[in-house]
């Protein structure tokens, strides 16, 4: 088992830790920043944790049985 699988495993188990770590990510962005640039890294934190379950495995869209572009299109041109 490689280190990424075993990330996924803890991902899996502890969603809410993700999120706070991505929280305090941005956080310590902020600080060092002087909070001059807070709005991007809080725009950057929330894609990251929308984000963190297509990454690991964890998509919100499961059973999601949508068709895709190349299935809404006409086969006969």
């Amino acid at each position: 088992m490689g280190i990424f699988d075993k990330a996924k495993d803890l991902a899996a188990e502890n969603p809410d830790a993700i999120d706070q770590g991505i929280d305090k990510a941005a956080d310590f962005a902020d600080e060092k920043t002087g909070g001059q640039y807070g709005d991007q890294i809080d725009q950057g934190a929330d894609f990251a944790k929308d984000h963190a379950g297509d990454v690991f495995g964890q998509s919100d869209q499961e059973g999601d049985d949508s068709p895709t572009d190349s299935e809404n299109e006409d086969p006969q041109g």
